[in-house]
């Protein structure tokens, strides 16, 4: 009996911080993308599987949103997505967009360049490191490398 108590606690706090980082995310997200463009409907599923009710919008030029966002020019993806008071661009992990929700730094929103493979949405297993960058009024910086 002795052993279990300290078993259950260490369960219980795994399992009430594994709640608390999900939390952290918005209910609602809005992802813009391209009509034809298949890999943004499967990030937003992916991102829906999170617990985020995601809006797809793909009757808006693309280039508009991202320049209304800030977006850094040439760092843009496939996709962009406003959620909460951040913007999320393109293929980005869910570690690196957890993250940004759990603190909440003073930035316009995080992005991933391109759309490299093994990243939510993109077939195929990592292969390099992906640098994702924080911007705030088109200006990048590094945030975090995966």
């Amino acid at each position: 009996m002795k052993r279990l108590v300290p078993t259950l606690l260490a369960s219980s706090a795994l399992l009430i911080g594994a709640g608390t980082a999900q939390a952290a995310l918005p209910n609602a997200a809005t992802l813009y993308k391209n009509p034809q463009c298949g890999c943004c409907d499967e990030y937003a599923r992916q991102l829906e599987a999170l617990g985020v009710e995601v809006a797809i919008v793909d009757d808006v030029p693309i280039g508009q949103v991202k320049e209304r966002v800030g977006l850094p020019y040439g760092l843009g993806s496939c996709h962009t997505i406003e959620m909460g008071e951040y913007v999320i661009e393109g293929h980005v992990p869910f570690a690196a967009v957890e993250r940004l929700f759990e603190e909440q730094p003073d930035t316009d929103g995080i992005g991933l360049a391109g759309m490299p493979i093994g990243t939510p949405g993109m077939p195929g297993p990592k292969q390099d490191d992906w640098n994702v960058y924080q911007f705030r009024a088109g200006e990048a910086q590094p945030y975090m490398t995966l």
